[in-house]
């Protein structure tokens, strides 16, 4: 099986978001969403590198992201953080989208 990288680093962008907004707010509710779904990016791109089948996790991860961040985009037009995160988040959820049409490579 090959290894998501795509799907690790959105798995470190995401923590490394969290750890950013601690450092420069002092935001703890950034730090913990931020460690939280970075986590669970790096769960689901590890499932996919042994199945790529098994999207579920980083469909739902991404998907989540991009609802929330999308909302708080809309609502304030701050480009930072929020229309990164859901940016970032919504071409994570089309990269899985393509993979589950395409289907799975065939070796």
């Amino acid at each position: 099986m090959a290894i998501d990288w795509i799907g690790f680093c959105y798995a470190a962008f995401v923590s490394s978001g969290g750890i950013i907004g601690y450092v420069k707010a002092g935001s703890v509710a950034s730090l913990v969403a931020g460690l939280v779904f970075g986590v669970l990016a790096g769960i689901g791109a590890y499932l996919i590198s042994q199945d790529s089948k098994n999207v579920w996790v980083l469909l739902g991860t991404s998907g989540s992201l991009s609802v929330v961040m999308g909302m708080r985009f809309l609502n304030s037009w701050k480009f930072m953080p929020a229309g990164l995160m859901a940016g970032t988040s919504v071409l994570m959820v089309g990269k899985i989208a393509m993979g589950i049409v395409k289907g799975p490579h065939q070796s």
